[in-house]
């Protein structure tokens, strides 16, 4: 009994736990663990930065440089390094955009803690300096704000331009000039009466493999991926109706057998058949509607009636898109075949085939810019891995534009912002009396990662480009920032400028995350759930 007593923690849990505790063994490990993550993502941040190729365990190809995509497809199993990655993945809920910047300031934070722990200080104090340096940190980053776009602005397209730039530029640098205003317009065509109503997901992206991507193009309305059903290509002022069930004669509930005795008596109950359906058909052309989407089959002998009455019809899989066509035209969609009411009838000014390379499309183009409450951006590349990274440059670009219907104010970018920061936070640090103050000026050490991390991934000396955004700074120049293709440049002049509450949120879930990881002085891993490994089979089992 006395001998399981000296055994200590471990005897509490069950045989296979894994427990580590103490300041080397837990706090220190979650820091490098969380440092180690930061690498990966680092060459990454910035227009410079670099793809990652990454295999998931479907077997499924990435070549990408979001962060946000590279996280949620790496397998991370450190239970430190899961809380940023859950940082990470929530700044992309929130705003859409700024996961990596996330990531990399996380790890750097947790870097400067450790050197702050082998100083002598206790996690405690290292977290209450963190605190008050991110609550100081986020009222300077408040008064940076050199431009804030007004809500009638919103329906300018140069205004939605500026807005997304620096959000597209850093992932597509060399296409801003093209997808800026690709972006701008798609969110024109849906920006309803309030700005603040502004949904993303009416801002479609179709990938469309060929050609090059300056044969992307806009269209108010909906593209679907799928070719008609029958011979009608185009029609004009279309009247659509929408079902969900298939389009054919309705099955009855209990299973008969009918016996036939002849060929007339075959021929006539086919003709029942036909008849039925074809009154249905004729209902629905006779109530104006010109073309038929379903999201089910469509039986021969209904295709053939709808071709007889001169109807575009057109299958559409997805439940989504179905219901996405359903808002781009107005229509309802119906749940039984049957002739449609009037209010249940969409209206669409131009349907039509469009032939993109050897792929052919059904385009629902409205020619009001108020008929239609979707967009669609039909984007054209050479391969999957740039059509995929196209759309999630597209996706960032159209959030900065959702978070600018709420907060339009901006910062200067290119980590100018950064430095202001830093700068200032060091001077508060000088001021701040107690063991306080080495902590504030290691968070505003863990500031200069930003423009350090743009400089080397461009190539640069990250230390010589500090050097001189400091004394740029120092000098009154506080739009200073990184200029990719060498040097320094006022990135006001410009026209980088970050979204203000891009940053903040950041700010705040970088420090809850970084808090959380320090406040942690205990790991206790239980033994993973299942049974003993299969036996291996022997080799050559086939062979006497």
């Amino acid at each position: 009994m006395i001998r399981n007593m000296r055994r200590g923690t471990p005897n509490l849990f069950k045989d296979g736990t894994e427990h580590l505790s103490g300041l080397e063994q837990a706090v220190i490990k979650n820091c490098r663990a969380c440092k180690e993550l930061t690498e990966l993502t680092r060459t990454s941040y910035g227009p410079n930065g670099l793809n990652k190729l990454i295999v998931n365990h479907l077997g499924k190809i990435f070549c990408t440089s979001d962060a946000a995509t590279i996280m949620k497809e790496m397998e991370i199993n450190h239970p430190a390094a899961k809380m940023v990655v859950l940082a990470a993945g929530m700044q992309e809920a929130e705003v859409g955009d700024g996961s990596n910047y996330v990531v990399v300031l996380a790890g750097e934070l947790l870097h400067q803690a450790e050197s702050l722990l082998r100083m002598g200080l206790h996690p405690s104090e290292a977290v209450s300096g963190y605190e008050k340096a991110s609550k100081a940190a986020q009222e300077i980053l408040s008064s940076l704000a050199v431009w804030k776009c007004e809500t009638k602005d919103l329906y300018d397209r140069d205004t939605l331009i500026k807005g997304v730039r620096a959000s597209v530029m850093s992932k597509q640098y060399g296409y801003v000039e093209f997808l800026a205003p690709l972006i701008a317009d798609a969110c024109l065509s849906v920006m309803p009466k309030n700005p603040q109503a502004f949904n993303v997901d009416n801002v479609r992206v179709v990938k469309i493999l060929g050609s090059q991507i300056h044969q992307s193009e806009m269209i108010k309305g909906m593209v679907i991926a799928h070719d008609t059903q029958n011979g009608l290509k185009k029609v004009k002022d279309a009247k659509i109706a929408v079902y969900t069930c298939s389009l054919q004669a309705a099955d009855t509930e209990t299973k008969g057998t009918v016996l036939i005795h002849n060929a007339d008596e075959l021929m006539n109950l086919n003709s029942s058949e036909e008849k039925e359906i074809e009154k249905i058909i004729k209902s629905i052309a006779d109530a104006g509607v010109n073309v038929i989407v379903t999201g089910s089959t469509i039986d021969d002998m209904a295709a053939h009636f709808i071709e007889k009455y001169g109807m575009m019809v057109l299958k559409v899989v997805s439940k989504f898109d179905l219901r996405r066509l359903c808002k781009a035209t107005g229509a309802h969609a119906m749940v039984n075949l049957e002739k449609p009411e009037p209010e249940s009838i969409g209206f669409c000014s131009n349907v039509f085939v469009k032939e993109y390379g050897l792929t052919k499309v059904t385009v629902f183009q409205q020619d009001k810019l108020d008929a239609s409450q979707v967009a669609t951006i039909v984007l054209r590349s050479s391969t999957h891995n740039i059509l995929n990274d196209l759309e999630r440059a597209i996706d960032d670009g159209v959030n900065t534009v959702r978070a600018m219907t709420r907060d339009a104010r901006f910062v200067t970018g290119a980590g100018a912002a950064e430095i202001e920061i830093s700068r200032q936070l060091y001077a508060l640090a000088a001021k701040s009396p107690g063991l306080e103050q080495y902590s504030i000026k290691k968070f505003a050490e863990a500031l200069e990662v930003i423009p350090k991390t743009l400089a080397e991934n461009s190539g640069q000396t990250a230390i010589d480009v500090i050097s001189q955004l400091y004394a740029a700074h120092e000098r009154g120049e506080a739009h200073t920032g990184v200029d990719v293709d060498g040097g320094i440049k006022d990135a006001l002049k410009d026209h980088i400028l970050d979204l203000l509450p891009v940053k903040l949120q950041a700010l705040r879930l970088v420090t809850d995350a970084v808090i959380s990881v320090l406040r942690v002085d205990q790991i206790i891993m239980a033994k993973q759930a299942g049974g003993p490994k299969l036996p291996q089979q022997k080799a050559n089992w086939d062979e006497d």
